[in-house]
């Protein structure tokens, strides 16, 4: 199996984009990357802008390459919906459109589904359901909170894939805040996690010391109740410049249990590029930069 990060925040651009190849099939998780529309009362740098140009061309190429492509939930930097050639003749797994659903995902959703329709060879709504490709199985979670239980953010769906090892993809489940996310990926027991990290570049405003320290102690007990042996920590988490202060006990706790706990970029032998997180200083050190033309929805999530 070969697992190819694509698009994170730590390489620049919000996304969990992940390219997964088996003996059997392609899938390409969460086909789509944005950036912050305002940080630090500014608008995206033009580095910011080249940087998801070429994050976006990517993603396009790897969606060629892909036999399935799978959206854990309708948020922007989660999906491409500008061009929807990207899914012609593909099997789409999705999240259900109507149930376990907020209201602008739920508009998204009918608005996308309306744009593709006819396009991808077949669309199957993955909520809680199983997928079998020759020897490769892949599981998808029940609906789960995006971060807190009752937020406004709505559910998104985990992805396990597995063949020769398990590996899972945990999009914006923050942490994972909520116990009962939590004992969904213990359960499934996976040798590889990927997953987005606490909101912690928020708190004090959406995100609290409580929510951060839950976050922790569920990351922590995943940690010490699953054989993972390296987990791709990432996406929210690298919004903060202070991200591994802030998640500290988690890190001491990795290296008790000769665990790896690295971001997407690491795990590509890559430098970390939190380019959302510096992007007052990039305005500072580079203010005449001129922007890429690129036309694209920077709306919050």
């Amino acid at each position: 199996m070969k697992v190819i990060p694509i698009a994170f925040d730590s390489l620049g651009v919000r996304s969990m984009c992940t390219f997964i190849s088996t003996n059997d099939v392609n899938i390409l998780i969460d086909p789509g990357a944005s950036l912050a529309p305002i940080r630090y009362s500014k608008p995206p740098h033009p580095i910011e802008w080249t940087r998801l140009k070429e994050h976006l061309w990517e993603i396009i190429k790897y969606s060629e390459k892909a036999d399935i492509l799978s959206i854990s939930h309708m948020h922007y930097d989660h999906y491409i919906r500008d061009n929807p050639e990207i899914y012609r003749n593909k099997i789409l797994l999705t999240k259900h459109p109507e149930e376990n659903i907020n209201r602008s995902q739920f508009n998204r959703a009918k608005e996308f589904l309306k744009l593709i329709d006819k396009i991808p060879k077949r669309v199957e709504y993955a909520d809680n359901k199983e997928f079998i490709f020759g020897k490769t199985k892949i599981k998808f979670s029940p609906p789960c909170w995006h971060g807190k239980k009752g937020s406004k953010l709505g559910y998104v769906l985990m992805v396990t894939i597995e063949e020769e090892i398990k590996v899972m993809h945990c999009s914006d489940i923050q942490g994972p805040v909520e116990t009962e996310t939590a004992d969904l990926i213990i359960r499934e027991n996976p040798d590889l996690i990927i997953i987005g990290g606490p909101l912690t570049y928020m708190l004090g405003f959406k995100f609290d010391l409580e929510d951060l320290k839950q976050a922790e102690n569920n990351f922590i007990r995943i940690l010490k109740q699953t054989k993972v042996k390296t987990v791709i920590l990432d996406h929210h988490l690298l919004r903060d410049l202070e991200y591994k202060n802030r998640f500290r006990n988690a890190y001491l706790e990795a290296e008790k249990l000769n665990k790896e706990v690295i971001t997407a970029a690491e795990f590509l032998g890559k430098p970390i590029e939190m380019l959302e997180a510096k992007r007052k200083e990039l305005y500072e050190r580079y203010p005449k930069v001129s922007t890429p033309k690129i036309k694209f929805d920077l709306s919050e999530e």
